[in-house]
């Protein structure tokens, strides 16, 4: 929270994290304006209309005092658990984890119907090695002649050595008899260079390099391979693939701003040691990412989704999303329950828990419909559901 007075104009503005802003008039809140002693001898002496006025003086104040003491005490509650607020900003003393979810009633591990992944032998393993029996283990005969009757079978599954293999092209160059011209051989298209890396080796780089740092990412072909990279290949190979995925990302782009539904969020992280935004829009199909200094209105006008979008934008109200009105806005029921345990854990309101019971409900049905191939719940639930949230709605207010 950040604090800024400005006590020429008898002014103080509070600005919470939440982007709320509280201003007061300092001038009715300072000591000054409580009365003295001698005010409270006249109004007494003036008889009971000045007393009732002097009383209700103080009982404003202390009114826009409260109003500041709940404001900030809110605030103070509040964490990545009951709040939009990020669980970075939660600090050392971090609340103790408590999920949103409820018990589904099922037991735990794998549901029936689910098709499990148990490793399983092969027919047709890649290699077979046979252990002979030599000697009898009970009189020491030998046994090295005699046929086996059987064999017990045990099958493990494990990665070859690996290491980077170089494979020379070699261009023939022929003279021609007849008429004496040299002609020679045709390189692959990508073999441009006369030293260069093959195309797995550079996905590989940049598959590995999207989920740990550049540096471990050398390093990490040195310890698996036994072929050091430097970082200038890690960085080229990115490149190269963002190149060749370009025309695929300008096409989830357009094909996310013409959807009727996208989720909209973002993440910080660091860049060179300075803080960045990872932006994300989605649906159920596609997914584009974005990485920007910023996190608000510059950040998605340089990504040019959102400002184009017309569909219904799914979020966590942050103010940078609300200004594009040309979309309809929704807000994400994760954030829903976050602030309704706020509600449920500081002012004891039943409406709150008996809300999030009923979000959690539909949520629930919904999982259930699309397990049963139904793409809707029916009319005479949906009716339901909105009559029970309207009158919980009206409950709050």
């Amino acid at each position: 929270m950040a604090l800024f007075c400005n006590y020429s104009g008898y002014q103080m503005t509070f600005s919470l994290d939440n982007g709320l802003e509280i201003c007061y008039n300092t001038h009715a809140m300072n000591r000054a304006n409580l009365p003295t002693r001698e005010e409270v001898k006249t109004a007494y002496q003036q008889g009971e209309a000045a007393v009732v006025a002097l009383f209700d003086r103080l009982i404003q104040l202390i009114a826009q005092q409260e109003t500041l003491i709940q404001t900030l005490k809110d605030q103070l509650a509040k964490n990545s658990h009951n709040s939009s607020k990020p669980p970075s900003s939660d600090g050392v003393a971090k609340p103790s984890p408590r999920s949103l979810r409820q018990s589904s009633g099922k037991p735990t591990g794998g549901q029936q119907g689910h098709q499990g992944h148990t490793l399983k032998a092969v027919e047709r393993p890649d290699h077979i090695l046979r252990h002979q029996v030599t000697t009898c283990r009970r009189c020491h005969a030998s046994l090295e002649k005699v046929c086996a009757s059987g064999y017990e079978k045990r099958q493990v599954f494990d990665l070859p050595p690996v290491r980077v293999e170089v494979t020379e092209h070699q261009a023939e160059i022929k003279t021609c008899p007849q008429c004496g011209e040299v002609n020679k051989g045709t390189f692959p298209a990508d073999v441009t260079k006369p030293v260069q890396y093959g195309k797995h080796l550079l996905a590989q780089v940049a598959y590995f390099n999207n989920f740990i740092p550049l540096e471990r990412t050398a390093e990490m072909f040195e310890d698996i391979y036994q072929h050091p990279l430097s970082e200038a290949t890690v960085v080229q190979a990115n490149r190269e693939v963002a190149e060749q995925v370009a025309e695929a990302n300008a096409a989830v782009k357009e094909q996310l701003k013409l959807s009727e539904v996208a989720h909209f969020d973002e993440s910080g992280l660091r860049v060179a040691g300075k803080l960045h935004w990872v932006h994300v829009t989605s649906t159920e199909q596609l997914t584009y990412y974005a990485i920007h200094p910023k996190r608000g209105a510059d950040a998605l006008e340089a990504i040019g989704i959102l400002p184009d979008f017309k569909g219904t934008a799914v979020h966590d109200t942050l103010p940078s999303y609300l200004q594009y009105n040309q979309a309809k806005h929704g807000l994400c029921n994760s954030h829903h329950l976050r602030e309704l345990q706020f509600i449920t854990e500081r002012y004891h309101q039943g409406w709150a828990s008996e809300m999030a019971t009923l979000l959690l409900e539909i949520k629930q049905e919904v999982e259930e419909a699309k397990q049963k191939g139904q793409s809707k719940l029916t009319v005479e639930r949906l009716r339901e559901f909105e009559v029970r949230y309207d009158a919980l709605v009206r409950k709050g207010l």
